[in-house]
């Protein structure tokens, strides 16, 4: 899937997968990571998502990581914030008060460039990659961060009715590509209300993934 797809898709507006207010798994289950205020939180592929300022308003700071900068510009204009941009290589930095978004590949983020992470909050990244890039990205992703919590979001449906994103990602593959590093827990599945874009009976996961005890 080539970033000219996600370019587009932002240039005609057509974000489907764009949450007009907070997930509701997110605002239910965020707190069983058991995080302390202040806690710096990993939003991968993060677009303009509402998620973001549920987040700041519950006393966290937030990073992230977009491919669009027309989404994050939009996203800060939302949040009413102006922020200092910079360009440090292939990557563009976007910073405001206790939210900084990192615009460009994913895949070119450094553990360094990134800086300390307390928790990684994962609603659209898994779900909007092909099976081709999803062990690449997991990989990366627990690279990056050092393997911190993990809130993840997936979609489970019958994939031959409907092209994703978000695409179907399972428990087995979620297992697949977590099980050696967390302990998972599957915190609440709900049917999506009519469907994934009225196409396909989907069932919508939230899932804790804290790292195994020493």
């Amino acid at each position: 899937m080539e970033a000219s797809y996600w370019h587009q898709k932002w240039e005609q507006k057509d974000i489907g997968f764009h949450e007009s207010e907070a997930n509701p798994l997110l605002i239910k289950h965020f707190a069983e990571l058991n995080l302390p205020e202040g806690s710096r939180i990993f939003l991968p592929l993060c677009g303009k998502t509402r998620d973001a300022a549920w987040l700041l308003a519950s006393g966290y700071q937030v990073a992230g990581a977009e491919l669009s900068e027309l989404a994050i510009n939009e996203l800060f204009k939302e949040l009413g914030l102006e922020p200092e941009i910079s360009k440090v290589g292939q990557l563009i930095h976007y910073q405001s008060e206790n939210i900084d978004i990192v615009a460009g590949d994913i895949f070119a983020v450094s553990a360094e460039y990134l800086g300390p992470i307390s928790a990684i909050y994962d609603r659209a990244a898994l779900v909007a990659l092909p099976a081709s890039l999803r062990k690449h990205y997991t990989s990366h992703l627990m690279s990056i961060t050092g393997a911190v919590p993990q809130l993840l979001i997936s979609y489970e449906y019958d994939q031959s009715l409907m092209d994703g994103p978000p695409f179907s990602v399972n428990a087995d593959e979620v297992k697949r590509h977590y099980g050696a590093s967390y302990q998972l827990e599957s915190a609440e599945s709900k049917r999506v209300n009519g469907g994934l874009k009225g196409k396909a009976a989907a069932t919508e996961t939230a899932w804790l993934l804290q790292k195994f005890e020493k």
